[in-house]
């Protein structure tokens, strides 16, 4: 039987010959808001690469970061708590909105004004000089963001302060110049951490997290996002230092999907916990919708005016 065009007589699609490594990212198919937080864009493509060659190897400066966060990670007795989330009215209502708002801008807003109403999830467990808890008065949201940088795929976190205060659209563009800033000046601090030893960025860690809880928040944050919803994975586990990360699945045809809370056992009980989950689901599909439907009536209202 005659191979099909494009076909080998193996039956196999044959494998095309790629340039060197780089992340291709359409623009024409990525649009505002559609990026999978903590992996490339959802259009970005990896192209092949060389292999290494057989052989030690230096930890590559891309991924001193993420092995600083597991390292703390590990010293966090932190425990999952999964909903399952109908967002229904919150899809609807993002679909007809004028201005294109990402997910991982909702669910950072969400988590912001649900933070007001339960305490527990603003505090931190420090250390030193002595075990006490320090409470935060604001959230300050931490957002893992990919970016292709020294022909290598980075993990950076960008900032939202107080991001239950915050407009969307506000939001919307903290995330765009996190994804489209120069790695260079935005990720400055970033990249220059990463140039220590491991000994040293350790120190520097240990101090930020449990000597100061000023210093902690602007270091670290309060809370913490990550997702690979738009790629079809779940995270059930999400690793972070914060006291609370939350982290979302893929979304069905009805509008459901699973939302992961993980937080530190040591300030908070399940039952607190299971209570901010359901309040997070009210925030998204109440106030969150309502706010982007009022986002569709500005942009109405504008032309008219």
């Amino acid at each position: 039987m005659d191979a099909n065009p494009g076909q080998t007589k193996t039956g196999q699609l044959p494998v095309p010959q790629l340039p060197a490594a780089r992340l291709t990212i359409r623009k024409s198919e990525c649009q505002p808001g559609e990026t999978a937080v903590g992996l490339a864009p959802r259009a970005g493509v990896y192209t092949s690469r060389p292999a290494p060659k057989p052989g030690h190897h230096r930890i590559p400066r891309s991924r001193r970061l993420t092995t600083d966060v597991l390292h703390f990670h590990q010293q966090v007795p932190s425990t999952p708590h999964v909903r399952r989330m109908s967002l229904g009215p919150l899809v609807a209502a993002r679909n007809a909105a004028a201005i294109r708002i990402g997910w991982p801008v909702l669910f950072i807003k969400a988590v912001g004004l649900v933070c007001e109403k339960f305490p527990e999830l603003r505090q931190s467990w420090l250390k030193a000089p002595w075990p006490h808890i320090y409470q935060h008065s604001l959230s300050i949201g931490m957002l893992a963001v990919e970016r292709w940088h020294e022909d290598q795929p980075w993990l950076f976190w960008t900032r939202f302060q107080f991001p239950e205060s915050r407009t969307l659209d506000d939001l919307q563009e903290r995330l765009r110049l996190g994804q489209t800033e120069p790695v260079e000046s935005k990720f400055r601090r970033q990249l220059q951490l990463c140039l220590f030893p491991s000994f040293i960025r350790r120190m520097l860690w240990w101090w930020s997290l449990n000597v100061s809880g000023r210093s902690r928040e602007r270091r670290a944050g309060t809370f913490f996002v990550t997702t690979l919803g738009s790629r079809g994975a779940q995270i059930p586990h999400p690793p972070s230092m914060q006291t609370v990360c939350l982290s979302y699945g893929p979304f069905d045809e009805a509008g459901c999907c699973d939302v992961v809370l993980s937080y530190d056992h040591r300030l908070m009980d399940g039952s607190l916990v299971a209570a901010a989950l359901e309040d997070l689901e009210h925030t998204l599909n109440v106030t969150l919708a309502g706010e982007l439907a009022s986002l569709q009536e500005t942009q109405v209202a504008q032309p008219a005016a």
